[in-house]
């Protein structure tokens, strides 16, 4: 009898392939925007070829923009080198159950190159995984949780394409922050998601009202950092799936609107060999000397790696005076107006990184977390004393990139950066914001039509 349970081995697989249960495999490469990209395949033909040989996709996966157009700057993949392949290589641990598509299982792959030299570097799992090496240099692993807030609209996605996502219609109409009466207007939805999340192997914790119209978010537990944004990937492909199949729609933008943004809140923690707290200690805001060093920096990496936790323009938009998106870049013991708020109690004790938006690439934005880390405690970095009120009105603080362009410019000049991902990571994500950048400026906006058609 197969398990009905959300993990599987390659021996469950079978017997639910064989037994009709499941008859597709998907598997599933992370691109640079942290978008699921890969293969459906035939259960018995994974069975057979696959899981001992792996597949084959082609390396422009890494190397286009969002629309998946070719563009120029990249070194490893391009016309002059023909566009060839790389090697996708599952990850058996990740095989699960996909409750929402039925019949189908799902696992990740990683990436390496067909030649035998080694991984693909500017992968986003292979880019977390070399920072976590690191950390485990000093004894250390990272364990993190992402919060993702979103917008769901009463539009499927078809129409809101048409219509040039104008004037769609918000599944709330107005503000249900915590409200179980609005909430409730959008509860099938909500249980779907958390239980189909459950089925492919997630620990759902809650579902909230958030403030923007239309706005909700579902929490999961934390895990170990390259099994949270593993999960953090699939829910949400998996949510929009889901809410396709409803005919409404998801949207993870950092700023859909000019109301409030969609924030992924990212709580870090470290552990020692013995599996306790590294964080926790006798010092200020009961931080070891450990725990000192890490925020330290984090603060000190923090404008330098906005690229990692701010990766879009839109992701800059959210980012308003006034608002629950910090820029000042201070901490505080559970202070919603600083970059990063110490929460959690013994054990528990945790900073929560209030800087990233929705959008953001779990992978990047976590590893830039341990780089930073990592620096703080082999640079032996002195904490800064908390800061106790209002961040905003800290005129000395420094302060999140303004711009996409503004980070751009910080990552590319950061040796800190350059030392702790290299050369090949660095040039390749900052090829990936000039992209970005230019398309942007190239585009002419609906806000330029309307200020300029008939007026000027």
């Amino acid at each position: 009898m197969t398990s009905a349970g959300p993990a599987l081995t390659v021996e469950e697989l079978r017997l639910a392939v064989d037994s009709g249960e499941i008859d597709t495999v998907v598997l599933a490469l992370v691109d640079m925007q942290g978008r699921l990209q890969g293969k459906r395949f035939h259960a018995p033909y994974f069975l057979d070829h696959v899981v001992a040989n792996g597949s084959e996709g082609c390396n422009y996966l890494l190397a286009v923009d969002v629309d998946m157009n070719t563009v120029d700057g990249y070194a490893m993949s391009s016309w002059e080198r023909g566009y060839g392949d790389f090697a996708m290589v599952p990850d058996l641990g990740t095989l699960r159950r996909m409750p929402w598509q039925p019949g189908s299982a799902l696992l990740l792959a990683d990436l390496t190159w067909l030649d035998g030299s080694g991984d693909v570097l500017a992968s986003p799992r292979q880019v977390l995984r070399r920072q976590l090496a690191r950390l485990a240099d000093h004894g250390l692993t990272a364990y993190a949780g992402t919060e993702l807030e979103f917008v769901l609209y009463r539009d499927s996605y078809e129409d809101a394409w048409r219509r040039g996502y104008r004037d769609l219609t918000p599944a709330n109409l107005y503000n249900v922050d915590y409200s179980l009466l609005g909430t409730a207007r959008v509860e099938p939805l909500l249980r779907r998601i958390r239980n189909e999340m459950a089925g492919a192997g997630l620990v759902p914790e809650s579902a909230k009202g958030e403030c923007n119209l239309g706005q909700h978010e579902i929490a999961f537990r934390y895990d170990a950092a390259v099994t949270c944004a593993d999960n953090h990937v699939i829910y949400k492909n998996g949510a929009k799936e889901i809410a396709a199949q409803e005919q409404l729609a998801i949207t993870f933008m950092a700023k859909p609107n000019a109301r409030e943004g969609n924030s992924c809140h990212i709580h870090f923690s470290l552990r020692g060999t013995d599996g306790r707290s590294a964080m926790l200690g006798d010092g200020p805001a009961h931080l070891s000397v450990t725990g000192q060093r890490v925020l330290a920096g984090l603060l000190d990496t923090m404008r330098q790696f906005s690229l990692f936790f701010a990766p879009n323009i839109n992701s800059y938009k959210r980012y308003q005076p006034g608002s629950f998106a910090p820029t000042a870049l201070r901490w505080g013991t559970d202070n919603r107006t600083c970059a990063l708020r110490l929460v959690g109690h013994g054990q528990g004790m945790r900073v929560e990184n209030r800087v990233p938006g929705a959008d953001v690439n779990p992978y990047l934005a976590i590893a830039a977390l341990v780089a930073g880390a990592v620096h703080g405690i082999e640079s032996e970095l002195t904490l800064e004393p908390e800061l106790t009120g209002n961040a905003y009105s800290d005129a000395d603080a420094p302060r999140v990139p303004g711009t996409l362009r503004d980070a751009l410019a910080e990552w590319e000049g950061s040796e800190l950066a350059r030392a702790a991902f290299g050369d090949e990571v660095v040039d390749h994500y900052a090829n990936n914001a000039r992209v970005e950048l230019a398309a942007f400026d190239a585009a002419v906006t609906d806000w330029e039509m309307f200020r300029g058609f008939e007026r000027l």
